[in-house]
């Protein structure tokens, strides 16, 4: 009987797992924009924070920092020098242990030998190189120390050689040396352009593949492993003191002898440089732990550091063009894990779709920017919101009605919960006999199409938003961009005929489209030019004198800027009465075209309250004062009620 074993899946994103919610994080994507952030800015903050189920590039970036720090935290790089100053001492204790019972004068003399060792490590390992033991014991760790420094430097440069180098023997440092003078040979003809560097790489691997178990397939990985190596066992050696690294580089020496194998690493590491002048070769870091590590230790340590490294620039994000297909989802799992990598793969997943969806794409500035696409699944979400809190205790829906006893204009649409409009019965009917297959037609929610309506009436809407500082300031920039986004999705797909213009002011007033208003940035400007903001309107309805004039304004101060017939504002506060007097004539020009105007009062300034009473009663209009949440829902319902009393 074969048995199972259930588990999470790592190798990539579960395949079983709900498909990555776009509109929850197109609705993160479009808050972030509105309230200032450019929409790349927008989108590096979602990637950071994370979507639900997925952490984002934050905790990702956490916890590589916390494995660095934990690095150079817990060790050392001293363990090669203290593992041959251990067996030093333990070779010279048992070689005095074998010489005190000797009476002879040669006993004395080799002990005054000993005694006369310089203090260093290095020293006192060269002096003893051509000394006769007299202690078994002391000569096996002399050899030892040999051993060790042989393995030490092959591992530092090589991985994985030092498990396959346990005596560095005779035969070993042959070997060893004709390997590195093949490798030397073939590195330097690459570097001079040889044409037949191929063959001659695969010669070299059948000759001395056991060298290298990582198995490069070609001359080039071969040299980026290397090189990577051989600069971070450099970096190693940078991060030493100076009495650090004087004694490695004279223990290094003594490795191998007189064998040449160290004026061949010398070589290798020179041409190395040269192949790749890029890897960090100057580097280095501070170790404060106790934990010693050996050459070969110590240049994997200096590896996960610079792997590391690259791994936070790539989850940062901050070069050109970064992309999270950018990061090497290898090395983070090798680093943190597989769960790690799974996020990795789910966030650029995200980031893939929300480009190939076409909701996010590059402007002719390069700039990143919200497409229209996107901005009607915000205008779409921005006006289910309004709908939700306009909705009857019966549930119906004013703005979902919009239309309804009106004439076709030619379209339909899937019927939505809520609808009232007739059902285009051939679409219905098409659509159940298409899903059916050619079977039995049978009716389904699925199948019902709506034929849409509208009264033929056209209105021109001018929507006026103040955008002063103190909107930004007092938390009303956000709602009053979702007002715009919600009205404008409105009027783009119910009442496709209104012509709709979206109206700013604060020092000036000026005409912008649903783009440039979602993504509109706060600034510190003084003054609320209502005048100018008139001006335009007027003009605006000017343009469509056969439709119904509808004039909004949403504002949280009393006007403290006017437009000169220069085209310079003039600010001042308090206001001026020329200010006052100027606004107020555009609110009478207004009211001739035949428009109401309808104030949308935020805050409760009292001299702001007294101006709008003056506005609403001059014009025929009213003042709406809403809180911050419900600002959109008293704009759409102004909109729908001003329809309903032309209709």
């Amino acid at each position: 009987m074969s048995g199972y074993r259930y588990g999470r899946y790592v190798d990539g994103p579960d395949p079983l797992a709900p498909p990555t919610d776009l509109r929850a994080a197109m609705d993160e994507l479009g808050r972030e924009v509105m309230e200032g952030s450019s929409p790349a800015a927008a989108l590096r903050e979602l990637l950071r924070r994370g979507v639900q189920g997925t952490r984002g590039l934050d905790d990702l970036m956490s916890r590589l920092w916390k494995k660095r720090s934990d690095i150079q935290r817990r060790h050392r790089l001293d363990g090669t020098l203290q593992e041959v100053q251990r067996l030093l001492s333990e070779a010279l204790s048992a070689e005095r242990k074998a010489l005190f019972p000797e009476p002879t004068d040669d006993a004395r003399f080799r002990e005054a030998q000993l005694d006369a060792l310089p203090p260093g490590t290095a020293a006192a390992v060269r002096d003893l190189a051509e000394y006769d033991w007299r202690s078994p014991e002391a000569r096996e760790s002399y050899e030892k120390i040999r051993n060790l420094l042989g393995r030490e430097l092959m591992d530092q440069r090589f991985q994985g050689v030092k498990e396959a180098m346990s005596n560095v023997d005779q035969a070993s440092v042959q070997r060893v040396q004709e390997m590195l003078a093949d490798l030397n040979a073939l590195l330097a003809g690459h570097a001079a352009g040889d044409q037949d560097t191929p063959a001659r790489f695969d010669e070299f691997m059948r000759e001395h593949g056991e060298f290298f178990p990582e198995n490069p397939r070609d001359v080039d990985e071969l040299i980026d492993a290397l090189a990577e190596r051989s600069a971070a066992a450099q970096r190693m050696m940078n991060s030493m003191t100076d009495e650090q690294r004087a004694e490695l580089a004279a223990l290094s020496q003594q490795a191998f002898g007189n064998s040449g194998v160290g004026q061949q690493l010398s070589q290798l590491d020179s041409l190395l440089q040269g192949l790749r002048p890029g890897e960090d070769w100057t580097g280095s870091s501070r170790f404060r732990g106790q934990n010693p590590l050996g050459l070969g230790e110590g240049a994997l340590a200096m590896q996960d550091l610079a792997d590391l490294d690259a791994l936070a620039e790539q989850l940062g994000q901050s070069y050109p063009g970064a992309r999270l297909e950018d990061i090497d989802v290898e090395s983070l799992v090798q680093q943190l894990g597989a769960e790690a990598g799974v996020d990795a793969r789910r966030l650029a997943e995200l980031e893939r779709q929300l480009r190939e969806q076409n909701l996010l794409e590059r402007g002719p500035d390069g700039d990143l920017r919200l497409t229209p696409k996107a901005l009607r699944r915000l205008g779409e979400t921005a006006l289910r919101g309004v709908v939700d809190s306009v909705r009857t205790p019966r549930g119906d829906r004013d703005s979902n009605r919009a239309g309804a006893a009106g004439e076709p204009i030619g379209s339909t649409r899937p019927w939505q919960f809520g609808d009232a409009e007739p059902w285009n019965v051939p679409r219905t009917v098409t659509n159940a006999v298409l899903r059916g297959g050619g079977g039995p037609v049978s009716l389904d929610v699925v199948d019902v199409e709506i034929t849409e309506t509208e009264l033929r009436s056209r209105a021109a809407i001018a929507l006026c938003v103040d955008t002063s500082w103190s909107m930004v300031q007092d938390g009303r920039w956000v709602p009053m961009k979702r007002t715009a986004l919600a009205l404008h999705h409105l009027v783009r797909t119910r009442f496709r005929t209104d012509a709709l213009e979206l109206i700013t002011f604060g020092r000036h007033a000026e005409t912008v489209d649903i783009g440039g208003l979602t993504s509109l940035e706060g600034v510190w400007e003084q003054g609320t030019n209502l005048h100018h903001a008139l001006l335009l309107a007027g003009r605006h309805l000017r343009r469509h004198p056969d439709a119904q004039p509808v004039v909004l304004v949403v504002t949280d101060g009393e006007p403290t800027a006017h437009l000169e017939p220069d085209g310079e504002a003039e600010f001042h506060y308090p206001p001026l009465p020329r200010t006052l007097g100027k606004t107020l004539v555009e609110v009478d020009t207004i009211a001739k075209l035949g428009a109401s105007i309808t104030v949308f009062k935020l805050g409760d300034d009292p001299r702001l309250a007294a101006f709008v009473d003056t506005v609403a009663r001059r014009s025929g209009g009213r003042v709406v004062a809403p809180d911050e949440d419900g600002l959109g829902a008293a704009v759409v319902s102004d909109y729908l009620r001003a329809r309903k009393r032309r209709r």
